[in-house]
């Protein structure tokens, strides 16, 4: 259902946000209510904005990219994404309420962009895939201004063209789906021209919406399994899930038993 104009989620003042750190990932622990709100309030304030939608992979890339690092530090709103992450804070105690995975996320952000009449531009995929999951987007919230799609290019090379089309467009909202690190530091190198009011990555979303990618069925997403369904969906993502979850798995493990030996010290969460 679309976040109606006459009862918008509460907002999470400044004074009252909490944020974790997770292997040196800082991650806000907002409710996907108070994520569609706080976009809200930054999307009228105006741009630019980053949001950043973070999983274990995530974490294990910022551990070996510190552009991608200071990326992730930098953005706005930074929120749990991966079911590991949920799991990863609640072992060093101090849990998360909650995912914001960027399906949801993309979905939510589409009825307040329709109500408030926002407007919503798809960067990246395949060609046609970010075309098609507007299409989606707009059946399910007919309001939905979709200011322009394209396929296009993380490559520096191709930025100038990427600028200039975008700024034509004039979009609030920009998703980009290149897949991480590319997407969030493709945001974070053109924000300062583009000055979008709210940009974010979202990974594989476009696929997901077009239909193009089958989604985890829903008790499989509620228990955390989804990176078993893709691999079994998608055998070639093997290397990349498997470079993943165990070693976040570890490196968690290793932080709150190095945290548990120092006496008056919280783990490093």
């Amino acid at each position: 259902m679309a976040v109606k104009q006459s009862a918008p989620s509460p907002q999470v003042s400044p004074a009252r946000r909490r944020r974790i750190t997770i292997l040196g990932v800082t991650i806000d622990d907002l409710t996907e209510g108070e994520v569609i709100a706080q976009a809200d309030a930054l999307i009228a304030a105006g741009g630019p904005h980053q949001l950043v939608t973070v999983n274990p992979e995530f974490v294990i890339e910022a551990q070996a990219n510190p552009t991608f690092r200071a990326a992730l530090a930098d953005a706005d709103i930074a929120t749990a994404d991966g079911f590991g992450l949920i799991l990863a804070a609640r072992y060093l105690g101090m849990p998360l309420r909650g995912r914001v995975t960027g399906v949801e996320l993309t979905r939510q952000l589409a009825g307040l962009c329709a109500d408030r009449g926002y407007r919503m531009f798809l960067l990246g995929a395949a060609p046609g895939v970010a075309a098609e999951a507007a299409a989606a987007l707009q059946a399910m919230y007919p309001g939905l201004i979709i200011a322009g799609t394209f396929a296009g290019s993380p490559q520096e090379r191709h930025e100038p063209f990427l600028r200039q089309l975008i700024a034509a467009a004039r979009p609030d909202v920009l998703l980009v789906a290149y897949g991480h690190p590319q997407q969030d530091l493709w945001i974070a190198r053109n924000q300062p021209a583009l000055q979008v009011p709210l940009a974010i990555g979202v990974g594989g979303t476009f696929d997901y919406l077009s239909g193009r990618v089958p989604r985890a069925p829903a008790p499989i997403r509620r228990i955390g399994l989804e990176w078993a369904y893709r691999l079994a969906r998608q055998p070639s993502r093997w290397r990349r899930i498997m470079n993943a979850v165990p070693r976040f798995a570890w490196r968690v493990i290793a932080q709150g038993s190095r945290a548990s030996r120092q006496p008056n010290r919280h783990p490093e969460v």
